[in-house]
Order: C-alpha cells, then structure tokens, then sequence
C-alpha cells in the first residue's frame, strides 16, 4: 500500500484527498493557507485533518527511510535472511523495526563482546540449548579456561557464556515486547522527595507517590517530569522482578530439572535486571513525556481558540489584527484594554497605518 492509501484507511478520508494535501505540503503550503484557500483541492478538510496528515505522512517516510537503512546494514552484514527480510518490511511501527535490528546494530564494546572474542560463545550456546551434557559442567567449561586469553577459571569462562546468554535475550524483539506489554499493564511511577521539605514545598504531595502508568493523567506526568529535573523528586518505576522473571522463563522455555537451569536463570535475570528493564523504562518514560506534551498543547490550543472567538462586552478595546492570507483583507477581534496586549502599530490592507492608536489603543498584527 501507498502512503496515501494507509493514510485514508486510518484518517477516513479519501486516498484523492490525502494525495492532494499530501502535494501540497510537499509544495511548501502551510496547513491554514491551505485550509482556508485550497477545500477545492482537498475537499473542504479542515486544519485537524491536515495536520494529522502532515504527521502521519512525516512518521510513515521516517519509518520506510528507517527501513530501507536497516536493511542495507544488515546486508552489508550478509546476515539478512528470508524470514528476517520479511519481518521488517512488515513492521509498521519505528519501534518494531528497532526492535528486529538490535541484534544487528552496532555496538559498543560490551561485556558479551569481550566473552565473545575470549571464544566462550559454544558455552552460551550450550545454556541455551539446554541438551544434556557429555561431562560435568567443570570438565566443560574448563575446555575454555585460556589465561592468554583473559579466562583464568572455570568460573570466569562460564560467567563470559553468561553475559552472552544476558545479551542474546536482550537482542530479542519477541522478549522486548512481552516485557513492554507487561509494564504498560501493571508498572507503577513511583517518586519520593529528595530535598528537604521546605525547598521542595510545590512537590510535598509527591513526596511518598506512587501511581500505574495507565492512569497517570498528563498534567501530573508533567509535574512529576518538572520535580525530577529540579533535583525535587526522584522517580523510578517500579514492577516485581520476580513476577516478570517467571514470564520470561515460559516464554523462554527453561527446563526446571536440568543442570543448566541455574546458569540460563541467573542470565535471564542479569539480562532483565541489567539490560532490558533499564533500557524499557526509558522508553516508557519518554512515551509518556511525549503524550503528556502533545495533550498540554492540545489543551492550551483550546483554550486559546476559546479566548480568542470570545465576544467582549466592554467598550474600551484593543484592535487584534490577524492575516490570514493575501487574497483577503485583514480580519479583526477585540480585546479589553485591561488584558495587557499591547503591541507595535499594524499596517492594515491598504498599507496605511492603524489610526487606532491615535484613540488610544492598540494594535497586534500577526500572519498567519
């Protein structure tokens, strides 16, 4: 499906009307010229409508730009495979693309790196296999024991396969989701006052909070924000490990009975506690940030259509000059004079200056 198409499957518009909103921006339009001055191209959509169409239209390029990157690093790789291939150019979320290319993405010199280079990767693979050994657990992984190589004990080397196993998990993009889900149904945000209560008094009411995400409101998501970055509040988000570590071990099929059951446990639980959780709890955060601002702007804008469509009833008032394109003449709302708008003198249509401020008043001129 095009852009267009997917466009008008979710706005209910029609793919003609997408296509040609679509055009226009592309053309350097802005969304109220081309609400007020081109319904006959758009078909009378209004700015919401297009503007939820300049977003969409944004994400959707973002997200097949995204795609084809991925895809030519991991070819470049030579690890794309079919089913991989296939994954990705079904994804239709930037998140699930990120998700499919952790494993692939360059990274950093970790702790797995290291194991990895140390040649300790057959005894992740064995953990995670779970086969039934050919000798002891020690005869195995002193087969790796290399002190040339940095791995002096049998304990080292299978911590080494541990880190492996921590990471592999990690790079998983089922694991990632499963986790996600879980802490959007049930993970709570939880803050606690971190000064004394005279210097953080606009955040007493937060000092011992605790709230699921699901129900935080906005607004309060952005107080929160705003006592964290004041060094007012710390927040954490909290979900029992031991709850979300036994998910993980059915999702991960770890067989209770056998001699690894100890090792690929303590992974997974390295994996969670280390890796995954910390890196989902900032993407948590983040979307709720994200959320909360576009709902305040939301709000605001409003607030402000109401204040301005507003009809006032005193006699003394301040001209509001708005421009809303250069086929039409200037349109003009009032204000009290006790508002406190007060601003340079506007040029009206005619090129002339205002003579409201010769009464007195004046004038704010804005183009829009």
């Amino acid at each position: 499906m095009t852009i267009e198409q997917i466009i008008a499957g979710e706005l209910s518009v029609r793919p003609q009307q997408a296509a040609a909103t679509l055009e226009l921006l592309d053309s350097g339009n802005t969304i109220p010229f081309i609400a007020r001055y081109r319904k006959e191209v758009t078909g009378s959509l209004d700015e919401e409508q297009i503007r939820m169409i300049s977003e969409r239209a944004q994400y959707l390029r973002n997200l097949e730009e995204r795609r084809q990157e991925i895809l030519e690093s991991i070819t470049s790789q030579e690890k794309l495979t079919p089913e991989l291939e296939s994954q990705i150019k079904a994804a239709v979320k930037m998140q699930e693309l990120e998700d499919l290319y952790l494993p692939y993405r360059p990274k950093k010199r970790t702790r797995a790196q290291i194991a990895r280079e140390r040649g300790l990767e057959p005894l992740a693979e064995l953990i995670m296999a779970q086969s039934q050994p050919l000798m002891t657990l020690d005869k195995l992984a002193s087969l790796h024991v290399d002190p040339e190589k940095g791995v002096n004990s049998v304990s080292e080397a299978w911590a080494g396969a541990s880190d492996i196993v921590a990471e592999n998990i990690s790079d998983r993009a089922d694991i990632r989701e499963l986790i996600r889900k879980e802490l959007w149904k049930g993970a709570e945000l939880a803050s606690t006052l971190t000064v004394d209560e005279t210097e953080g008094q606009d955040y007493l009411m937060y000092k011992e909070y605790s709230e699921p995400i699901r129900q935080l409101p906005p607004h309060r998501i952005l107080a929160l924000n705003r006592g964290e970055s004041k060094n007012c509040l710390k927040l954490t988000l909290n979900y029992p490990a031991d709850s979300m570590l036994t998910k993980l071990a059915q999702k991960l099929k770890i067989q209770p009975h056998t001699v690894w059951n100890e090792l690929y446990t303590n992974a997974v639980a390295d994996s969670y506690k280390r890796l995954l959780f910390p890196s989902l709890e900032r993407e948590l955060r983040n979307e709720l940030t994200e959320k909360a601002e576009k709902q305040a702007i939301s709000v605001f804008a409003a607030n402000l259509r109401q204040l301005l469509l507003h009809r006032q009833r005193s006699r003394r008032f301040c001209l509001f000059c708005l421009q809303a394109g250069p086929r039409r003449a200037a349109r003009s709302g009032r204000f009290p004079a006790r508002s406190g708008i007060h601003c340079p003198p506007c040029t009206g249509p005619s090129g002339r200056a205002c003579q409201n401020r010769a009464q007195g008043y004046w004038c704010w001129s804005i183009s829009a």
